[in-house]
């Protein structure tokens, strides 16, 4: 590298997706500088990280203390709870048809961000300003970053992990595309009388999904997607109202319910930017795509980005920021990110719409998926792995009916 450069590569933006990219980076041998505060451990909000994202903690080896505040996700279920003309049958994914132990874990986002910020804190391949960027500079061969203390950090490429509403993304001159969604997110943890048994349950509704979540104990997070003004509403309830509508939705599926403190709303929206790097900067994280949370998909997709930045940048060490590499960039990421955008607003909008077309459309799909095994095991296998569904599929046609479908023994 030149001397003029301080770093090899500037990360923008200390949430969960900033702070594994600069240490993914690091441990590649890459010197970084990352820009941006003390990350907001007060977060009410949980991640579900499946095992692809958790082979790269591991990598970084900061998995087993992720993983002490964690619970396993070993089944997944989808159950309709529309009460609309046409409903679909309850359809469980268990991570054991595909020979797993679970899909992943579901992590607290304060104890998720304490250990990330720990890690960087001690790695010595990364310089943490924790100050905001006021100005960014894009030439023909390095990205300056002004920070608020002014100082200034040059380095060959500029990754933008700074949010939806990214600084750095504009700076490159990336447009989006941004819609606000007629929904907002109620985000809160609860306890249960009942155990979860490692079960996550996305319940389908009018408005939008209700997720629940396990975390340890017998405790579990929620995702319930709502109008705004209900959201903003049931914000505003005391707890043992909410716990009885959060129970009351749930059919007491897990028995009593006792609402935790700290519950937040988000409004949500979808954003989808004209490319994934250009002028010197690559997007990751939401400054790269933004949709309804459904399916687990966020900061999965995100630790997608970084392992394949990783990639790119490996390839191309004399000029990470170089046209090659970020053409090298987009185009490993354009599909993913496109593909699993375009499902998860499919989803969300075939929920919001009362046409009957609509909800045969998704009621067909998800008998498909509970009546035949294979194509179960298809969207399991490509939800943890793009691409890994067809070989797995292969696979499975490969097996006798009986070995395929252990629901068919049960039945003999």
């Amino acid at each position: 590298m030149n001397s003029s450069f301080t770093h090899d590569i500037l990360v923008v933006g200390t949430g969960p997706a900033g702070l594994i990219a600069a240490l993914v980076l690091a441990h590649d041998g890459h010197r970084v500088a990352l820009a941006g505060p003390s990350p907001n451990r007060e977060d009410r909000r949980t991640t579900a990280l499946m095992s692809p994202s958790l082979g790269v903690l591991e990598g970084i080896g900061i998995l087993e203390n992720v993983a002490r505040g964690a619970a396993d996700l070993r089944s997944m279920r989808i159950v309709d709870a529309t009460g609309r003309l046409v409903r679909a049958p309850t359809v469980t994914f268990r991570a054991a048809e595909i020979g797993e132990q679970r899909f992943g874990i579901n992590i607290p986002n304060a104890h998720l961000l304490a250990v990330l910020a720990d890690a960087v804190g001690g790695e010595p391949l990364i310089d943490w300003h924790q100050a905001m960027v006021e100005h960014y500079s894009l030439t023909g061969d390095r990205a300056t970053a002004t920070l608020a203390d002014g100082s200034e950090i040059a380095a060959r490429l500029l990754v933008a992990a700074d949010g939806r509403s990214s600084r750095a993304r504009d700076a490159a001159g990336i447009e989006v595309r941004s819609n606000a969604l007629p929904q907002a997110a109620l985000v809160a943890n609860f306890s249960h009388s009942r155990p979860h048994e490692f079960t996550s349950t996305e319940f389908h509704t009018e408005t939008g999904p209700f997720t629940q979540v396990p975390l340890p104990g017998s405790r579990s997070s929620l995702v319930w997607v709502l109008r705004p003004s209900d959201a903003e509403r049931m914000k505003g309830w005391d707890d043992a109202q909410l716990s009885d509508a959060i129970e009351q939705r749930m059919g007491s599926m897990l028995g009593q319910v006792a609402v935790e403190s700290g519950r937040q709303v988000f409004p949500l929206t979808m954003l989808t930017p004209s490319a994934l790097a250009r002028s010197r900067t690559v997007l990751i994280g939401e400054a790269a795509h933004v949709f309804p949370p459904i399916g687990a998909q966020g900061l999965n997709l995100g630790i997608r980005d970084i392992a394949d930045l990783a990639s790119v940048t490996a390839a191309h060490l004399d000029d990470p920021g170089s046209p090659a590499a970020l053409g090298a960039y987009n185009r490993r990421r354009k599909l993913d990110v496109t593909a699993r955008s375009t499902a998860v607003n499919l989803l969300n909008g075939s929920l919001l719409s009362s046409l009957l077309p609509a909800q045969m459309v998704r009621s067909v799909g998800l008998a498909a998926l509970d009546a035949f095994a294979p194509l179960r095991g298809f969207f399991m296998r490509e939800g943890l792995v793009p691409g890994s569904g067809f070989a797995g599929l292969r696979e499975t046609l490969r097996l006798p009916i009986r070995e395929r479908d252990p629901a068919v023994v049960r039945r003999t």
